[in-house]
């Protein structure tokens, strides 16, 4: 609650005093500070005082106040800037006016509480508005009537007493006429000032009545009103003091509105009795209140005020004289604390001497401890060093150690590659090696001298011998197309009845496995156990399907044949020439002589050949008896007499063969005819009529040749090797020449070739015009034309005629053309 006194006989409560009076045994503290309205900071000294005050006396105080004095309220400004004294104006606006003003002038206080709140104690801080327009008389009789223990002041100059000469300030002369019940500290800003400090202060008291009864005068008017605010417990740090300085816009409006009002009434003899107050003008219209600072330095002392000070300080001293028990008890108690303080010296003093002698000793510990304690860390450092040094060894090794593993492992991993590599290359070759002794066992060996396939194997390549894999059958056994190895092969079944002709088919297989030659057919392999061989694939079949145009085959040209004859007969030669045992095929015919894609001749089906151990000479007769083995027509009429074999026994049947090939026909009576026609002329009338471009020369000596090797009696017959290959060789090379010249002028006449497709026809057709076209290119034509494609004329009619003769020649050209490019390719 605030409660105002005013100059004007208002006394303050609590006996005209500050506040309450202090309790006996307890510490009131009070601290004047000063500021400006609105100031966050506060004066650079009250905040040193307040600081000090509650870092060194609020811990212990009962009570702490904080006080600020202000000047008296006489005046109310108005809303056009005028100024009316307070008895001019209704007492409810005053009391609002008044507690505006106290409101704004407690903000002075905001900053210095937040720095109480620091401290946490018990002590509430307490704030104290004092209305008056001396500070320091304010001040002192604060201190009269309150009682309090010490009070604390900041000045901003630190020496204070330097301002003697010219006008003392607030601090100096409320330290000069504080009583001796109050402590008065000046926190200056290098220094605290106390009353015990100045010598001055404690000269003879003024004693000049003029003085006194200024004092008493001071003491006794009201001029000073005190003004209690809420109080902070500073214990509880957390709560904050809010001053009331908040007003709203609405409330100040509605005071002024009251004031102008107030103005409006006629002026009474009171209004002209205005009072000389000094305070200022402090309301504006923007930006908050105007109220007058109070500035502790404008308050400078005259000697008669000073006078005046000292004697209201000697009369309130008087008036109040201690009581004698309470002095005697007091020296009682003071004598008793001196005994006691010297107790307490005398322990101190032996105290500290034992703390000497304890410290000389502690101190020569310390020197040899502090010895020992080098000396350990010398050691220390030293181990350390070591440990370094260690530890440094111990990294190196490590890594040389780590680097030594790295290097095995790899040396590791490098042997194993290594081993695997050489694992790898020891299956590797010991695989080469036996591959490559197996294949030299076959070639040289007396054991193994052909592949040897399991029936297995056979049985899976001619899909259970399957009739449709039959491509032939002879005496001794059917023949099957298959694929073993990746390769085209036949293979030839024998049958076995007897154990006769199992002990022929070793024989056989022994023989051939030795065979290697271009015009010989290849056994590629056998498997002895089923009687079964294995021989190479010749496409183009036998030379008796040629001869005879059977399977579609086409007739052969004259230089193949002559090609044919001089290969067959090579073969021959081999077979008598090999070794050690010349061989005799005693069955060669048109239909063992086969042919390649190529239409390279190869003497095949030596199954029935015998091994010759002892070759009779020519002018034996009859040599040794064996079992007759041939086709009619084609043995030997001496071997098929005697029965005896002979080298040239195979020359009779190979003169049947070039008769065959020269005029294809059959071989029975074959030789008689063609000798009657070589001696009468008339060999072209016996020759193939399929070939047209015969050459008669080298025809009519091919056949003289034939006639020779046909002679009844082998002493007849001329030598192979000597006699018959030469001119063979002779022949063919004739041949070959005459067909490379006849080949660069192969050409297909126009009118071979389509008029609308512009290519070789296959089945010419003649249409109503009377050209030959290609019958599918005429029948496209016809479906969409009406005219020609040579007249471009109409047709009469649609049918169409199919030109055989031109058919003919076509394919007769194809056969030369496909024949002589055979021939180009083996001579080439």
């Amino acid at each position: 609650m605030v409660e105002m006194l005013t100059q004007k006989g208002r006394e303050m409560s609590s006996g005209g005093g500050g506040g309450p009076k202090a309790d006996e045994g307890e510490l009131y503290v009070a601290v004047a500070v000063k500021g400006i309205i609105g100031d966050k900071l506060g004066g650079a000294g009250s905040r040193r005082a307040v600081r000090w005050a509650v870092d060194n006396l609020l811990p212990k105080a009962d009570r702490f106040v904080m006080i600020h004095v202000i000047p008296p309220i006489s005046t109310i400004p108005t809303p056009n800037g005028e100024r009316l004294p307070l008895e001019e104006v209704e007492e409810r606006l005053v009391e609002m006016y008044v507690r505006d003003v106290k409101q704004e002038f407690e903000t002075v206080f905001v900053p210095f509480l937040k720095m109480c709140k620091s401290n946490r104690t018990k002590c509430q801080v307490e704030t104290l508005l004092i209305e008056y327009d001396d500070p320091a008389k304010a001040l002192l009789r604060f201190i009269y009537k309150s009682g309090v223990n010490s009070l604390v002041m900041g000045s901003f100059n630190s020496n204070i007493f330097t301002r003697r000469a010219k006008s003392p300030g607030v601090p100096l002369t409320v330290l000069t006429y504080a009583p001796e019940t109050c402590e008065v500290y000046i926190v200056c800003r290098d220094r605290i000032t106390t009353k015990s400090m100045d010598p001055l202060i404690n000269a003879a008291p003024c004693t000049s009545p003029k003085a006194a009864a200024t004092a008493r005068r001071f003491l006794k008017d009201g001029a000073a009103s005190f003004h209690t605010v809420q109080t902070q417990n500073s214990s509880d740090p957390g709560e904050s003091i809010e001053v009331g300085t908040r007003r709203s816009a609405s409330a100040k409006e509605l005071r002024l509105e009251a004031l102008s009002l107030a103005i409006r009434e006629p002026e009474t003899p009171q209004s002209s009795k205005a009072s000389s107050a000094t305070v200022q003008d402090v309301i504006r219209r923007r930006g908050g209140s105007d109220i007058p600072q109070l500035n502790y330095s404008d308050f400078d002392e005259t000697s008669e005020q000073k006078s005046s000070i000292e004697n209201i300080v000697k009369e309130q001293r008087d008036s109040s004289p201690p009581p004698a028990t309470s002095r005697k008890s007091k020296k009682v108690e003071i004598e008793a604390e001196v005994e006691r303080l010297k107790k307490e010296l005398q322990n101190t003093v032996v105290k500290y001497k034992q703390a000497c002698e304890e410290l000389f000793s502690t101190q020569n510990k310390v020197q040899v401890m502090s010895s020992e304690c080098s000396k350990d860390a010398r050691r220390v450092n030293n181990a350390v060093e070591k440990e370094v040094l260690h530890r440094k060894t111990a990294a190196l090794e490590k890594e040389r150690h780590m680097k030594a593993i790295k290097e095995v492992e790899a040396a590791k991993a490098l042997l194993a590659r290594e081993y695997c590599q050489r694992q790898i290359a020891e299956v590797n070759a010991l695989k080469n090696y036996l591959e490559k002794k197996k294949v030299i066992d076959q070639l040289l060996g007396t054991d193994q001298r052909y592949r040897k396939y399991t029936i297995e194997e056979i049985f899976i390549a001619t899909e259970g011998f399957s009739p449709e894999k039959v491509i032939g059958e002879g005496g001794y056994g059917k023949v099957y197309r298959c694929s073993l190895d990746s390769t085209p092969a036949a293979v030839k079944v024998v049958r076995l009845d007897t154990p006769e002709k199992k002990q022929e088919f070793l024989k056989e297989v022994e023989v051939l496995s030795q065979l290697r030659h271009p015009h010989v057919v290849l056994l590629l392999g056998a498997c002895p156990e089923n009687g079964c061989l294995v021989y190479e694939y010749l496409e183009n079949g036998s030379l008796e399907e040629y001869i005879f145009h059977q399977k579609n085959k086409p007739p052969l040209p004259w230089f193949i044949r002559f090609r044919v004859i001089f290969e067959v007969a090579c073969g021959l030669a081999f077979l008598h020439s090999s070794k050690p045992e010349p061989i005799v095929h005693r069955d060669l015919k048109p239909g063992n002589i086969l042919l390649n894609r190529n239409y390279v001749s190869k003497i095949a089906d030596v199954g029935l050949a015998k091994l010759v151990t002892d070759v009779a000479p020519d002018n034996v007769t009859m040599y040794r008896h064996s079992v007759l083995a041939g086709t009619l027509h084609y043995i030997d009429p001496e071997y098929h007499r005697t029965g005896t074999i002979r080298l040239k026994s195979d020359l009779y049947a190979f003169g049947i063969i070039i008769l065959q090939l020269l005029t294809a026909r059959q071989p029975n009576g074959l030789v008689h005819a063609v000798e009657n026609a070589v001696n009468k002329g008339t060999l072209t009338e016996m020759l193939d009529k399929s070939v047209t471009d015969w050459p008669l020369a080298e025809t009519e000596e091919l056949a003289r040749i034939g006639l020779k090797c046909a002679e009844f009696r082998c002493r007849d017959r001329p030598d192979l090797k000597e006699e018959v290959i030469p001119v063979l060789k002779r022949l063919v090379e004739t041949a070959n020449s005459k067909i490379k010249k006849e080949r660069s002028n192969l050409r297909a006449p126009s009118h071979y070739f389509c008029p609308i497709l512009r290519e070789i026809m296959e089945e010419p057709e003649i249409a109503a015009d009377g050209f030959t076209y290609e019958k599918k290119a005429i029948l496209a034509w016809l479906e969409k034309h009406n005219i020609s494609p040579v007249t471009r004329q109409k047709l009469d009619h649609f049918k169409l005629t199919p030109n055989n003769t031109l058919r003919s020649a076509i394919h007769d050209w194809k056969s030369r053309v496909r024949f002589s490019n055979a021939v180009v390719n083996i001579t080439g």
